[in-house]
């Protein structure tokens, strides 16, 4: 039985032993919309540790502030929180990605109650492009689906696919959005962790 501890302490010995460190990237993904009734402005912004050449990992911040005018009535919220994500990157060209938000946000999609501000969770899996220009930039451009589908998610006004039936009602939204980030380096350096 000694023998399993021993072995079970080995284990995260040799995962950091086989991990190098290749630098950092800031990620920037920007949101702007509006009419004459209202408008939306935010974005998320990234930080990237990037290991091993491929991986890039790290936590996440995203802010969207809303208004509306609509007859004279004027409204405002804010959605905002936090998470962690992974890409990985193959060949600059392509990547595959998980990333976990959890937001504040006022929605439930059955009715709009901005009092009542809850919690809702995203997992976003998917992937896309991936490139590098330069060494000065990095594009990526996905496509997400929202495995969690939270019914007071922000995001639900923004899935993109929706099915239709012989009539060309809308019987089912997709949660799925595309999502454009820009990756900007912060340093290279390979190093051994």
């Amino acid at each position: 039985m000694k023998h399993w501890y021993f072995i079970l302490a080995l284990i995260p010995w040799t995962i950091q032993s086989q991990t190098t460190f290749d630098g950092s990237e800031i990620g920037v993904e920007l949101f702007a919309g509006g009419s004459t009734f209202g408008g939306s402005v935010g974005g998320d912004i990234k930080y990237a540790a990037i290991l091993n050449e491929n991986w890039a990992v790290g936590p996440s911040f995203r802010y969207q502030r809303t208004w509306s005018n609509n007859l004279g009535q004027k409204m405002g919220f804010t959605v905002y929180g936090g998470g962690a994500y992974a890409h990985y990157r193959m060949n600059n060209t392509v990547f595959l990605g998980a990333e976990y938000e959890i937001l504040r946000s006022p929605f439930n999609f059955i009715f709009f109650n901005y009092s009542a501000k809850q919690w809702a969770s995203t997992l976003f899996l998917g992937g896309g492009f991936s490139r590098e220009f330069n060494g000065k930039i990095r594009v990526n451009g996905g496509i997400f689906y929202d495995v969690i589908n939270a019914e007071n998610s922000p995001f639900r006004s923004s899935y993109s696919v929706r099915l239709k039936d012989a009539n060309g009602q809308v019987v089912k939204i997709l949660p799925i959005l595309y999502r454009i980030t820009f990756f900007f380096p912060l340093g290279k350096t390979s190093q051994k962790s």
